[in-house]
């Protein structure tokens, strides 16, 4: 009997012996990888009964968040962050996720724009492609250069402030050499008009000089040459255009009143006629009146002291008082032609104008 006893004790240490063997060969030549699947399968089976909490976003609101992934960051410190940033609530669970998904092998470094309608699941899958990520801008016509510092700040996603921008673009600061001796501009004069207004899908690491180079180099291709030879063709330079073109912006709703609007100031200057652009008046203000573009009433017109105001001064305003479409822009060099000096807002709530010859006309025109 002791002899079965024995035997039985030696077959079980050669069991466990040939057991350890096996399983430190299978670690060293997986390299180690052995007791991590067996890491993960145990994660694996624990996250079994929390995929509630994995598909459950932090919250209903979908505005963007910028979040930031350093080189060199590690899950446990994304996880931390993603709390932080009130994205997750158990950095903990996003971690052993990522481990068992092997996402925390791919997370990428980069700046990705989040939001708290995401799962956990969801924003794993999305920290590992930062290629993805983009700013999503739009620079409206008739907006000035205030109004386009407004907007970076209410867009949120920006590593710099409106105020940052505008210091770039404003009068007297530096300007991009080739672009002002292209478009005519003057020295210390601002880029007011040359923001072209569009839809943009801008890199997350943009910086406050890279985005004004990418509202002029728009500009530049959407303008193009054969434009500006026709402005030049009529001893214009662009920056002529634009000033006359930002106008005609502001003065129209309907952009197929573009040109017709832009032959009323064409056919003005040609006789050295005031211009008399309420435009001009409203952006004299400089936004005294609690908005950029203030209702303005017939005293105005003499008491707003300005090189703007183009009730009192002949001529165009010394720049561009707004960003023009292509449309205006198009209008101004290519005018509809007319003999119309007048045109005042149709009666009817259209929003069209009426146009005039006279003074007469334009005094009957009224509702």
């Amino acid at each position: 009997m002791r002899r079965v006893i024995d035997g039985f004790f030696l077959g079980l240490i050669l069991f466990v012996i040939i057991c350890g063997l096996i399983v430190a060969g299978l670690y060293f030549v997986t390299g180690g990888q052995i007791v991590e699947l067996a890491q993960t399968l145990v994660l694996r089976m624990q996250l079994e009964n929390r995929q509630a909490e994995l598909d459950a976003p932090f919250s209903d609101q979908g505005d963007p968040i910028r979040f930031a992934i350093a080189p060199g960051t590690g899950a446990f410190a994304i996880a931390t962050a993603l709390r932080e940033a009130a994205l997750i609530r158990d950095p903990d669970l996003f971690v052993d996720y990522a481990i068992v998904e092997g996402y925390d092998r791919r997370f990428e470094a980069g700046v990705y724009f989040l939001n708290q309608t995401q799962s956990i699941k969801q924003i794993a899958e999305i920290l590992t492609d930062s290629s993805k990520s983009f700013i999503p801008f739009r620079t409206l016509e008739g907006a000035r250069l205030e109004e386009l510092a407004d907007a970076i700040d209410r867009n949120g996603l920006f590593a710099f402030t409106g105020a940052e921008f505008y210091a770039l673009v404003a009068r007297d600061a530096a300007q991009p050499g080739d672009f002002a001796a292209w478009a005519g501009i003057p020295k210390g004069a601002s880029l007011e008009g040359f923001m072209f207004p569009d839809t943009y899908q801008l890199p997350p690491g943009i910086s406050p000089a890279g985005l004004r180079d990418i509202l002029l180099g728009t500009f530049r291709e959407r303008v193009g040459e054969r434009l500006r030879e026709a402005a030049q063709a009529q001893d214009l330079t662009l920056y002529q255009v634009v000033t006359l073109a930002s106008i005609v912006e502001r003065e129209a709703v309907w952009r197929d009143e573009h040109a017709l609007i832009a032959s009323v100031y064409r056919n003005r200057q040609a006789i050295n006629m005031a211009l008399e652009a309420d435009p001009t008046v409203q952006y004299s203000l400089q936004g005294a009146r609690g908005s950029w573009w203030p209702q303005i009433t017939r005293a105005d017109y003499r008491d707003v002291q300005s090189p703007y105001n183009t009730y009192l001064h002949l001529g165009l305003p010394p720049g561009p008082i707004a960003s023009p479409s292509l449309s205006a822009i198009h209008g101004v060099i290519q005018p509809e032609p007319s003999d119309y000096f007048y045109f005042r807002a149709a009666c009817d709530n259209s929003h069209y104008h009426n146009f005039a010859k006279t003074f007469e006309e334009h005094v009957a025109n009224g509702c």
